[in-house]
């Protein structure tokens, strides 16, 4: 998802609370606040030595240890103000993609991406979800599309063009 299209969502949805689950039926819990927001500018090289630009929009959630007994998660409406104050500080680029860093105490630190969202009674829910790591030069390198076995050798080769 897009940073622009996330903000179009939350326009619409004022009036709603604002929740994000970050695996199947696993939700951030009503304690959390958005801690920081990343404005990443990514200058890669891939294995297949081609180089590219892209940025990236990371909202870091967190969940505050003092304030478990919280039930009522953050409102849309707050959350936008948050966000707003961001990007009067430092200047969103819309069209980059957005993620949510996220752990608690059983989930690991990762950044997720946005799967989609739903309306449920008065929640705007955020689908969030891992995206795998993936060679980004299969063409360039020989991986073929599906792999066999996971132990499979890679097929770069030595003088093959990629790492």
């Amino acid at each position: 998802m897009k940073t622009q299209d996330f903000f179009n969502i939350l326009e619409t949805h004022q009036d709603k609370t604002l929740q994000f689950e970050y695996t199947p039926n696993n939700f951030v819990s009503a304690n959390y606040h958005i801690t920081e927001v990343k404005h990443i500018s990514v200058d890669s090289v891939d294995c297949g030595s081609q180089s590219d630009q892209w940025n990236e929009t990371i909202v870091q959630l967190w969940e505050s240890p003092t304030e478990v007994f919280k039930t009522k998660h953050m409102s849309v409406l707050k959350a936008l103000g948050i966000l707003n104050k961001v990007g009067q500080m430092k200047a969103y680029d819309m069209a980059s993609e957005l993620k949510f860093e996220y752990s608690n105490t059983t989930f690991h630190t990762a950044q997720l991406f946005v799967n989609d969202f739903v309306i449920q009674d008065n929640n705007l829910i955020f689908k969030l979800a891992v995206e795998k790591t993936a060679c980004k030069a299969e063409e360039l390198c020989g991986v073929p599309k599906t792999m066999v076995a996971e132990n499979q050798e890679s097929s770069c080769t030595p003088d093959g063009g990629c790492c």
